[in-house]
């Protein structure tokens, strides 16, 4: 048999009087994609990250990593960075604080090439402007120049794909590389993936808490809860006989139910006209406008109260402005009128007493979450400002409250933002937002970070409040099962503007427009990728 390319034996990782992971074993063979897979906390991400010896000084490792037969765990330092990056690659969950915010694109991609292969100026651009082509970045050339913040969430998590991928690594770990990734280009993501997997005989430790990504890409599943792997086997014998009861449970765990009847005839309670928000290119030593990004151009909707709106696209169509938009967090042009108040003209300081009733989920939940503040101090904050009249006790009921309804344990209010998981963090600036019991609510990909298990969870709780409280909402996503089962009506994006939109239930059974019918092809089909053959030597 052909030896192990990465052997893992008996890995623990102690934090403390905490074990992150216990006695985990498992191997991967060269070319071979094994999934880790289990709910948000399971130990998944510390068990990739112990590969590299990644983890923070706290953590403490026995056991044994051996790549090639050679332990990780116990080579030098130098030898350690010359095999990270090189010889095994890793596409970390979340790209907004993996990337340098001061370094352009072409600086960061560059770094690796320079470090590792050599490459400066002129060879360096070309690789990365290809390696940005293959991981589908619209107008690489144009993007070279762009600073993380100037990226959507999408594009940021290709450019730490990119990356990732710069020196064709025996082994790629790949962190929920897809998580930030709309429907249509986590498929071209997933098929890149395979494809360079055949042609470089690339082995894969995929970590995802999809289970419909598992079944397409991967040959072995890991199952982890608790730090501990408890079941594996081929991907087809798992998921058609799973054996234990955990298992069981994430196979059944998806977001299900249909979203609270909404009233039709219920007002209007956020209305947009014409709306704008164009972004100017500027170039030359004065820096002179010599065009425009279109991020939302001329889009008119409404939203009833009661509903649910769901707003679908690809990466960079412009789903995120124009939620940010309608909040006034973003300058734009047009009408918008929520709650009866227009806004498009307010000042910061005038829209202040209107921040209660209108609040906003952000997509990255670590970006958004102060590393500086406790999550009682991060929840309890906008109770501070908006609800001051609250006494100190019955601002911790309220942090508490928020606390169990988005299934996380009150006592873990007192600890801070890094010591979660990305999941537990999500749950964390779900809360933030509902605290303040508003009466709209923009949800900015508020699932995309869960596991399957806790997704559904969210979906219930979203709808479950939506119902006693009479909530409105904006819910961004490219997950379109997550929008089938919350969305009333759907608006579809694309470059901009609104190419369909309608009853959600008309649109998900007949689609019109060509390019809908292609997001839902994406999100539906579950057939296994086939990777195109090896290239021969």
């Amino acid at each position: 048999m052909t030896a192990p390319l990465l052997s893992i034996r008996d890995l623990t990782v102690a934090f403390g009087a905490n074990q992150a992971a216990r006695s985990v074993s498992f191997d991967i063979a060269p070319g071979e994609t094994v999934a880790l897979v289990g709910e948000s906390g399971s130990g998944k991400s510390v068990t990739a990250l112990s590969v590299l010896k990644l983890l923070p000084p706290s953590g403490h490792l026995s056991g044994q990593v051996l790549f090639r037969g050679k332990d990780l765990l116990s080579v030098a330092p130098a030898e350690l960075r010359a095999v990270r990056g090189n010889d095994i690659s890793m596409i970390f969950q979340e790209p907004m604080s993996s990337l340098n915010p001061v370094h352009t694109i072409e600086r960061q991609i560059g770094e690796v090439l320079a470090i590792h292969r050599g490459l400066r100026a002129t060879a360096a651009r070309k690789r990365t402007l290809e390696l940005l082509d293959a991981v589908g970045i619209p107008d690489p050339a144009s993007r070279l120049a762009a600073y993380p913040h100037q990226l959507s969430g999408g594009q940021r998590q290709r450019v730490m794909i990119a990356m990732a991928l710069a020196n064709e690594p025996d082994l790629l770990i790949a962190d929920e590389p897809t998580t930030a990734l709309d429907v249509t280009v986590q498929a071209q993501i997933l098929t890149l993936l395979k494809e360079l997997q055949s042609r470089l005989g690339m082995a894969m430790l995929f970590i995802t808490h999809d289970l419909g990504i598992v079944k397409k890409v991967a040959d072995r599943v890991c199952v982890m809860t608790a730090g501990e792997i408890v079941e594996t086997g081929a991907v087809e014998t798992v998921f058609a006989a799973p054996q234990h009861a955990y298992t069981k449970h994430l196979l059944a765990a998806e977001p299900r139910g249909t979203p609270p009847v909404s009233d039709p005839q219920a007002p209007s309670i956020v209305d947009v006209a014409d709306l704008k928000v164009w972004f100017p290119v500027k170039r030359g030593l004065l820096r002179r406008t010599v065009g425009h990004i279109k991020a939302v151009d001329g889009v008119d909707l409404s939203i009833r109260r009661g509903e649910t709106l769901g707003v679908v696209g690809e990466s960079g169509s412009g789903k995120s402005t124009l939620g940010y938009a309608v909040l006034r967090l973003l300058p734009s042009d047009g009408r918008i009128i929520v709650l009866g108040n227009a806004v498009q003209a307010r000042s910061w300081k005038a829209m202040r007493p209107l921040r209660a009733s209108m609040q906003i989920v952000f997509q990255d939940p670590y970006g958004s979450l102060s590393p500086r503040l406790s999550v009682d101090q991060i929840i309890g904050e906008g109770l501070a400002v908006h609800a001051p009249h609250l006494t100190a006790r019955e601002r911790n009921d309220r942090v508490v409250r928020a606390l169990e309804e988005v299934g996380l344990p009150p006592a873990s209010r007192f600890r801070y933002p890094h010591e979660f998981s990305g999941g537990q963090r999500q749950r964390i600036a779900i809360a933030r937002a509902m605290v303040l019991q508003p009466k709209f609510v923009v949800l900015d990909e508020p699932t995309s970070a869960l596991d399957v298990s806790i997704q559904a969870q969210v979906v219930d709780l979203l709808r479950d409040l939506q119902q006693r409280h009479g909530l409105t909402y904006m819910f961004i996503s490219h997950d379109l099962k997550v929008i089938r089962a919350l969305a009333n009506r759907l608006v579809v994006m694309r470059n901009g503007r609104i190419v369909e939109q309608g009853d959600a239930a008309d649109i998900f059974a007949a689609p019109q427009s060509d390019y809908t019918k292609a997001l839902m092809a994406a999100a539906f089909n579950t057939d296994r990728i086939t990777p195109v053959p090896p290239v021969a030597p």
